[in-house]
This record gives C-alpha cells, sequence and structure tokens, in this order.
C-alpha cells in the first residue's frame, strides 16, 4: 500500500528526531512525494550546479498504526528513493543508511513494530554538500514509499524474473525465475506457480516447481513457458502480458507477485546497428533528467505521462536515463507508451568530477559527490538498479557510467596532448591526474556485477574521451560503446574496431549529427541532450536552468521540437518561425526562432519552416513568396503585419500548413485543461495549457503578463511553470509571469466535489476552468 499521507517534516536538524516519544506538534504536516529544495528560494549562496536552490537536512517523521490486515505478516517498509544519505528508524530502533539518493531500498519492520498502538516511523535526511551533483537533483523523499506485508514464506524482493530468450511471430519462449524467501525457523516445501495472461486478459502459459525452501535464505526457483503466436512488445504497439508468481505452502497460497512483462527480442550488430523482434530499428533518442521546473523532483506520474507523449509525437522512440535511475512509475510509462531505455547507474565512479557553483565551468568546482561511497556502496547500487527494473520490456541497455573518462575530469592520458578533443577540462594530458588505464579495471568489475544480475540486455557506458579510452580496456569490457559528441570518430574507429558495437550516446542538435546516424547502417542511435530543459547545470546567475531541451521546464514544444519533429516523424507536419535577419558572422540557431508576426514596418526578417515534406510554399497576405525544398528552408522577408501561410507539400499535393498572424495587444487569458475529471483517491493532476491572447484569440508570444490562480474545492495548487530559465519567482507562489505568453498550472485533486480554477490577470479578461474530483 502506497504510504504517502500523512508526514510531518522539518527543515533542518534536530536532536533525537528518531525517538518515538520525540514532539513534532509544531512540524510542518505533508503527503509524499516530498522535494524541500524546489521551495527555495533561489539565492546565489548555492551552486549552478544544482539550480542555485538549497540543500541542508531534513527529518520526517509518521505516526501509523498496522493495518488489521498486517498485524500477523512481515512488515516492510520501501523507499522509492530519498536524496540522500538517508537514515530510518522505527520506534527509536535505527534500521540503516543508504548514502545514495537515487538508489531504492526496503527495510523490515516487524522486529520493532507495535501490533496494537502507534509506532514511529523516522527519515533523516542529509543533502548538507548541496553541491554534489552536476544537475539538479532535489532533496528529501521525493519518491513513492510503500508499506509491504507478506507471510512468511513469500517473494524476496525484486524476486521475480522473466526474459524472452527465444522469440518469432509464431512461437516465444519465457523463462520465470524467482527468489523464494523462507523467514520461518524450518525448511518448507513451496508450490511456485507462473501464470501468463495476454493483453486481452487470456491464460496462454502456465508453469510450475516445487522447491524445498530453506530457513532464513532465499532458495532459486525456475520455469519455463512456451507461448503461442505472442503478441511482441514493440515501440508502435507496446502489448504487455501480466505475469502472476504464486506460491503455496501445504495448498495455501502466502504470496502472490504480478509484474507487467513484454514478449521481445533485441540485438545490436557491428555492422547492422540495432534490432527489435528481428527488425533493424533506428534509436531516435533523447537523455533526460528526473525534474520538473515547478515540481522539482518531486514529479507526479501524471506530469511524465504528458510530456512523454509529447516527445513520443516529435518521433522520439527512446529515452536514456540521465545519468541515474528514475521513479518507479517512469519505467512502467515507458513499457505503455513504447519507448526504449537505456537505464543508466553513475554519473562518477572512485573519482569526482567538477561540480560548478558558479557557472558552468566558471571559478572554483566543488568535488562532492556519489564517488565518496563508490567503493563500498557501487556493487549495491548496481545489482538493485538491475534487479528492480530487469522486467521491463522497454529496457534494452543497462549503462555503468556517464563520461567517467571525460579528459582530466579526473582521468587523464598522454594522448590528451594530441589530436581532437572536443572535450577537454584544462589544456593536454595532466599527470597530476588520475591514470585513465583504472578506467579498464573499474569497468571490467562493473560489468562482471551487471552480469551476474543480468545477461539478457548489453551493458554499455557513454563515453566522452574516445581518443583516450581506446588507449585503455574501457570500451573492451562493454558489450556496446557509446560516444557522447563525437560523430567524427565513428568512420575511423569502425575500421580500426570492426567488431566494437558503436552508437551515439549522446548527442547535440545539429543536422550532421543525424546524419551520423542515419547514413551508417552500423551506427544505430543518437540520443539528444536534451529532450526536456532541466534544473540546474546552469550558466553564471541569473540564469537557475539548462536550455537543452526540445522542450520547456513546462513540456511546451521548442522550435527546435519541430525541427526534429521534421527528421524523426512520418505524420506530415509544416513548422513557421521568424527571427531577426542574422548580421554577417552573427551564428544564428533555431533558439532565436520564436512563432510570433509582429516586428516594425519595413524590417528585415528571416522565416523559417521546417517540414517532412517534399517542399513548402510560403504566402504573405496571400501572395506566394515560393516554394522551396528540404527538411529546413527560409526566406528573407520585409515584414508586412498581416498573415503569413506556409503549405507543406509532398509528390505535389498539400499535406500540412500553419499559420503565424500579426495579433493585437494582451486581451485575455485562454485555458484548458488536459483532463476535467479527476480521482482524489489517487491524487489525480489537472495540467492547465494557460495562453495569453489578443481581443481575436490569437496567442501572444511575447506576453509576460503576470497571471494570479486560485484553487477552490476538493484540490491544491500544486506549482505554477513559466518555462523562463532565469525566472526567480517562488515555486510555491500563487502568481507567476507568463514567459512567451504561456504558463502551465498543475492543479492535485484531494478529495470529492466540484473544483474551480481562477485565473486572473490584470487588465486581462480572467478565465475559471472547471474540474470534477471523485473518490
Amino acid at each position: 500500500m502506497l504510504f504517502n499521507a500523512d508526514w510531518k517534516f522539518h527543515k533542518g536538524d534536530v536532536t533525537a528526531g528518531e525517538k518515538a516519544d520525540f514532539n513534532d506538534a509544531d512540524w510542518r504536516r505533508l503527503e509524499l512525494p516530498h522535494d524541500w529544495s524546489i521551495e527555495g528560494p533561489f539565492s546565489q549562496e548555492w551552486a549552478s550546479a544544482t539550480g542555485y536552490l538549497p540543500g541542508g537536512i531534513g527529518w520526517y517523521r509518521k505516526t501509523f498504526d498496522v493495518p488489521t490486515g498486517f498485524r500477523s505478516k512481515k512488515v516492510f517498509v520501501y523507499f522509492d528513493g530519498v536524496y540522500k544519505n538517508s537514515e530510518v528508524w522505527l520506534n527509536g530502533h535505527f534500521l540503516g543508511k543508504r548514502p545514495s539518493g537515487f538508489a531504492s531500498f526496503q527495510y523490515e519492520l516487524t522486529p520493532y513494530l507495535k501490533a496494537s498502538g502507534k509506532n514511529v516511523l523516522a527519515v533523516k535526511v542529509d543533502h548538507t554538500e548541496f553541491a554534489d551533483s552536476r544537475w539538479y537533483t532535489g532533496s528529501g523523499i521525493y519518491r513513492n514509499v510503500y508499506l509491504l506485508a507478506t507471510d512468511p514464506v513469500h517473494v524476496g524482493l525484486w524476486g521475480v524474473g522473466f526474459t524472452t530468450p527465444d522469440v518469432s511471430a509464431s512461437a516465444a519462449t519465457g523463462k520465470v525465475t524467482v527468489s523464494v524467501n523462507n523467514m520461518t525457523a524450518a525448511a518448507a516445501t513451496v508450490l511456485v506457480k507462473s501464470t501468463l495472461v495476454d493483453p486481452q486478459g487470456k491464460v496462454v502459459a502456465t508453469a510450475q516447481q516445487q522447491v524445498q525452501a530453506k530457513p532464513k535464505i532465499d532458495t532459486p526457483a525456475a520455469m519455463t513457458l512456451k507461448i503461442s503466436k505472442p503478441s511482441l512488445w514493440s515501440v508502435d504497439k507496446p502489448s504487455l502480458y501480466k505475469l502472476r508468481v504464486a506460491l503455496s505452502v501445504q495448498g495455501k497460497v502466502t504470496d502472490e507477485v504480478v509484474e507487467e512483462v513484454g514478449v521481445r527480442s533485441i540485438r545490436f550488430d557491428a555492422n547492422q546497428g540495432f534490432f527489435l523482434n528481428g527488425n533493424n530499428l533506428k534509436l531516435k533518442g533523447v537523455c533526460l533528467h528526473d525534474d520538473a521546473g515547478a515540481l522539482g523532483v518531486a514529479v507526479p506520474m501524471d506530469v511524465w505521462e504528458r510530456r512523454l507523449k509529447t516527445l513520443k509525437e516529435g518521433g522520439c522512440n527512446s529515452i536514456r536515463m540521465s545519468h541515474n535511475p528514475h521513479a518507479d512509475y517512469f519505467y512502467a510509462l515507458c513499457d505503455k507508451l513504447g519507448f526504449l531505455v537505456m537505464d543508466e547507474a553513475f554519473d562518477e565512479w572512485e573519482e569526482g568530477k567538477n561540480k560548478w557553483v558558479e557557472g558552468w565551468n566558471v571559478g572554483t568546482p566543488a568535488k562532492f559527490g556519489s564517488h565518496q561511497y563508490f567503493k563500498e556502496w557501487a556493487d549495491r547500487d548496481l545489482r538493485d538498479m538491475i534487479l528492480r527494473n530487469r522486467n521491463r520490456p522497454s529496457i534494452i541497455m543497462w549503462s555503468i557510467g556517464n563520461e567517467i573518462d571525460y579528459p582530466n575530469d579526473p582521468y587523464s592520458h598522454e594522448v590528451l596532448n594530441t589530436g581532437r578533443n572536443p572535450q577537454i577540462y584544462g589544456k593536454g594530458y595532466l599527470p597530476d591526474h588520475p591514470a585513465a588505464s583504472r578506467l579498464g579495471e573499474l569497468s571490467k568489475h562493473l560489468v562482471a556485477v551487471a552480469k551476474k544480475y543480468d545477461t539478457s540486455r548489453p551493458i554499455t557506458a557513454a563515453l566522452a574521451g574516445v581518443v583516450m579510452s581506446n588507449f585503455t580496456d574501457y570500451p573492451a569490457s562493454l558489450d556496446v560503446v557509446g560516444y557522447n559528441y563525437q560523430e567524427f570518430r565513428y568512420p575511423e574507429d569502425h575500421q580500426k574496431y570492426p567488431n566494437r558495437v558503436t552508437y551515439g550516446s549522446e548527442n547535440g542538435m545539429a543536422r550532421s549529427a543525424w546524419a551520423a546516424v542515419d547514413s551508417n547502417a552500423y551506427i544505430s542511435a543518437q540520443y539528444l541532450w536534451t529532450g526536456i530543459d532541466y534544473l540546474g547545470e546552469a550558466g553564471k546567475w541569473p540564469q537557475r536552468s539548462n536550455g537543452a531541451g526540445l522542450l520547456d521546464l513546462a513540456g511546451f514544444p521548442k522550435p527546435e521540437y519541430y525541427f526534429r519533429q521534421s527528421l524523426w516523424s512520418d505524420k506530415p507536419m509544416v513548422y513557421l518561425g521568424a527571427m531577426p535577419l542574422p548580421k554577417e558572422q552573427q551564428r544564428g540557431g533555431h533558439r532565436q526562432l520564436n512563432a510570433t508576426w509582429n516586428w516594425n514596418a519595413g524590417d528585415q526578417v528571416r522565416v523559417v519552416s521546417f517540414t517532412n515534406g517534399d517542399a513548402v510554399e510560403l504566402f504573405l497576405n496571400g501572395k506566394s513568396l515560393g516554394k522551396k525544398q528540404g527538411r529546413e528552408v527560409s526566406w528573407d522577408v520585409a515584414y508586412q503585419s498581416g498573415e503569413l501561410l506556409a503549405k507543406s507539400y509532398k509528390k505535389e499535393q498539400e499535406v500540412s500548413r500553419t499559420v503565424l498572424k500579426t495579433v493585437e495587444a494582451p486581451a485575455a487569458i485562454q485555458a484548458t485543461a488536459d483532463r476535467t475529471a479527476l480521482s482524489g483517491k489517487a491524487h489525480n493532476l489537472a495540467q492547465i495549457e494557460v495562453m495569453v491572447v489578443d481581443k481575436n484569440g490569437n496567442p501572444v508570444n511575447t506576453a509576460t503578463n503576470e497571471v494570479t490562480v486560485a484553487v477552490e474545492g476538493p484540490a491544491k495548487l500544486l506549482g505554477i511553470e513559466s518555462g523562463d530559465l532565469a525566472s526567480h519567482e517562488d515555486y510555491k507562489g500563487t502568481k507567476r509571469q507568463a514567459y512567451r505568453g504561456r504558463l502551465l498550472v498543475y492543479v492535485q485533486a484531494t478529495g470529492a466535489g466540484p473544483v474551480k480554477v481562477s485565473l486572473q490577470s490584470p487588465g486581462l479578461s480572467g478565465k475559471a476552468v472547471e474540474l470534477k474530483a471523485s473518490l
């Protein structure tokens, strides 16, 4: 059961906060997940790397009665993620500590649990080393918490494994492994039964095995399921089966675990790239961090579902989990929506990287980070990531590291004195830095750990310093080798290392970077940096977020999104944007584009169009300015107010069109909710897209009006996001300035009944959105 309700929180350290009789009456009451860093305020005293937001120490306490059905059971508490250095107590008894802020973990409560009467669960979170990451991590119990109850004989934590080693259109084999945990004092004869249910709810395969489960240890069981005419999981049709694993002792079912699984095959080839179910497929990927702007890293599932659907519409079919395991539901969404996933464990190993404090590559960096507990915890963190996620059909690679070989940050090699090194810290070889040879030793160890728990997927890593790592055993340790921003190395390295499977693990947005994938059969993938803007890894103050994404912090598409859609999507599309005519020697770029047609009379304006058609024709006030061929075309136009129309053609037939109009002054607020019916029990979220429009209803993309939000009824305002990377407005406030004429408002149901969301701004006609919450 979810264990998120009725926690108490205190920001700052306290003495004896773990004691059952500690007085927490004046602590703040809240519901998890919770990220205290996003509550701010933004300040230069914190670090640019982590979004100029505070860390510190926080305490959480929950007083609870044991649910009636749990009282005769073994009881556990499961944390999906706590950032970081969490320590947990029950009724004053210490249960354990987990340094990682991204690992999921569980503690048994039974020995210290009061079956009747009040119990107190206390959690201390220590994020005093706030500049400990190269991006925003948040602080606190920022993912779901669950209370679990089992019989003494049960399936162990992450104890079910499912693979499909043989797959065809006519038949497939499913391999099931089960870890049987016997917490009694005597051996038990256990019947383990596996049942596979297809997407239509029909039982299609069963198998069982009887095992002798010795006390106090895990006993393995293994079964084979034969699946006739399987519904294969793919990016276009992500079919999901239900795998039910039941344990029985003396005819009584003691435990049942249900996992969503997929039947699919994957294969990487050094010459032909990636294959899903035997079909060659290019991975059109993006890298993603955990946060969602105003919500920090305590992000409800509904938010990521909206974001992922937008990326899918743009042609994306793959996600890189940068650079850590993500929330449990995120993987379920990827399974459901049809994304192929690279799951990643670490951003650093035994040595620390630079964490910028005053702006990216500015000043003196901090060196705190996960490397501080790598030696003791890395094997367990990697194991737990794999066991937790191994049944996800979406996952096709396990990554043991990101840019561990970033030249001179920290590892170095003599070859850095020569050649082309697009990513490098410092100048040339730094002999006082750790030797690059260590990368080979550590990678071999981590690969061996990973393969102990899963051999059905390749092990990879994202290499930043390939020129350096090629002089080590690091690439050879990997099954597939990711190159970050080094497309120019593909031909040479493919020839030099013909058995190496190479792909783009992190890439820029340029057309040439995609051409390196699209035109080379042996390169299977591109992972853009990034899919969505994110907090942290910021430049100098006042910028506090990174704007590298296809979508902004509110999940609204940016011009670059439409360019990517023109390359990746087959659905007819055309985009129009405009920008000042670039001066000679001035770099242009898609970031200067805006979907607006409001300029000064006589201005020379560059109009840019993206399309996946054969050609685009541009019309200004009904007059054709010419038809041009290509995915990206432009016209230099003398501005006239009125209407720009772009028509996209395929084989001389119009397939898509879009319009830009000259708009008048801001006059009103428009708002649309992605859903109007909410479940208070499920704490559903309404995501309300707010737009400032003129008197004719046209969006005013330059508007910056401040909008105030009021919520009436059984719901609460969870946050307001504008997408502005430099805004220091209070993320927990009730008002915010529009950015490029837009806002996104998050409203979460708390009960049942009508909900009214009022949106007001001085000088504009307001708007009310009606929602309905039910239990």
